[in-house]
C-alpha cells in the first residue's frame, strides 16, 4: 500500500473517527479494514494492570474496540519485560492486525516491536515510548507534569525548602516527570532536592522509601511522586510520621482527587487522560491501515488538580 501524509479526506476521516471513540458511541458500521470480511484484530499489551490507572486505559479499549466489531486481546506484563515480550510475539502469532503496546522498558522491548513489524502489524506506543521501528507513539506531555507539580509545590512552600523525589521504574514518562521537576525547583534557588528513592510506583514500596527518607531527612518540606499509585504509600507515611510534608504528583487517581479536598498531605496532581490516549491511539492506527503517514508522536496536555479545581474531575 502506498503511504502519504495526511490528505484533507483522510484527516477528516480520522477527525470524525476520534470524535466517536471520544464519545464512546459506536457507529453503525465497522471502520473500513484490509480484508472486508474479516473482523480487525486488535491486541493491547500493559506494562502492568495492577493500577486503577491503566484499568481505566482497558476500558476505554474494549468499548471502542467493541464499538468497531474488532477482535480484542489484552496481556499483563506485571513490569516483567521477558513476559512482555512473549506477550508480544503471542499476539502476534495470534494475526494481529494492530498493537497498542504500554512498555514496562522503553528499551528492553524494541525486539519485540521488530517482531511485529515485520509481520506488518501497526504498531502503536502508548503512554510510555519505545524503542524500534514504531507507527506512533500517543502520550502524555510528562515533562510538563513533572514542572507542573515543581511549580505548585514551589508555590506552596514559598520557594523555600528541601524537598525530596519518589522515583519509579526507567521508562521515558518516569524520566521525563523526574526531568521537569528538576528543572522546574531549579528556578528557585531557596529549595533543594535533598533526596530521590525508588518507590516502583507501588504503594507498599513507596510507604517504605518514604519512610526512609523522612527519618533521612528531618527538615523535609515537600515531596513530589511520579505517580497517585506511590504518592498514596508515601502519603500514609507522611500521616503516621506526624510531619508536615506537602506531596504532588502526577495522574488524577480517584482516590487522590478528593484527598486533595481534605485535609490530607497531598496538595496537587497533574491528572493524565488515559481514555483519550487510547481512543487517539486507535484512530491513528486506523487512519495507517488506509494509508497514512503517521506523525512521530501525538502529546496529550495534562492538567493541574488543586483544591481549587479538583472537585468533579475523574478519568
Amino acid at each position: 500500500m502506498r503511504h502519504h501524509s495526511f490528505t484533507p479526506r483522510i484527516l477528516t476521516s480520522l477527525l470524525v473517527l476520534i470524535s466517536i471513540l471520544l464519545s464512546g458511541c459506536a457507529p453503525e458500521k465497522s471502520a473500513p479494514s484490509s480484508h472486508p470480511h474479516k473482523p480487525l484484530r486488535i491486541g493491547i499489551s500493559f506494562q502492568e494492570l495492577n493500577n486503577p490507572y491503566f484499568v481505566a486505559m482497558r476500558e476505554a479499549f474494549e468499548d471502542a474496540g467493541h464499538s468497531l466489531g474488532a477482535d480484542l486481546f489484552v496481556t499483563d506484563a506485571r513490569h516483567d519485560v521477558t513476559k512482555q515480550i512473549a506477550d508480544v510475539e503471542d499476539l502476534v502469532q495470534k494475526g494481529i492486525d494492530i498493537l497498542l503496546l504500554n512498555p514496562t522498558d522503553s528499551a528492553g522491548i524494541e525486539s519485540a516491536v521488530r517482531t511485529a513489524k515485520q509481520k506488518g502489524v501497526i504498531v502503536i506506543a502508548l503512554d510510555a515510548q519505545a524503542n524500534g521501528p514504531i507507527d506512533s507513539f500517543v502520550g502524555s506531555r510528562n515533562y510538563d507534569a513533572g514542572l507542573l507539580a515543581g511549580e505548585e509545590l514551589a508555590r506552596i512552600l514559598g520557594g523555600k525548602g528541601d524537598v525530596a523525589i519518589l522515583d519509579g521504574i526507567a521508562v521515558v514518562p518516569i524520566l521525563e516527570r523526574v526531568r521537569g521537576f528538576k528543572d522546574s525547583i531549579a528556578k528557585h534557588p531557596g529549595m533543594s532536592i535533598v533526596a530521590t528513592q525508588n518507590g516502583r510506583q507501588e504503594r507498599s514500596a513507596a510507604l517504605a522509601a518514604t519512610e526512609n527518607i523522612l527519618q533521612a531527612h528531618p527538615g523535609l518540606r515537600g515531596l513530589f511522586s511520579v505517580n497517585d499509585g506511590g504518592a498514596v504509600g508515601a502519603a500514609a507515611a507522611i500521616e503516621s510520621s506526624k510531619r508536615n510534608v506537602a506531596l504532588v504528583s502526577v495522574d488524577g487517581l480517584a482516590e487522590v482527587v478528593k484527598a486533595i479536598q481534605s485535609d490530607s498531605p497531598f496538595k496537587a496532581t497533574v491528572a493524565q487522560f488515559p481514555r483519550d490516549q487510547v481512543r487517539i491511539a486507535l484512530g491513528l492506527a486506523l487512519a495507517a491501515k488506509w494509508g497514512a503517514t503517521l506523525p512521530r508522536e501525538v502529546p496529550i496536555d495534562v492538567k493541574l488538580l488543586t483544591r481549587d479545581n479538583a472537585k468533579g474531575f475523574s478519568w
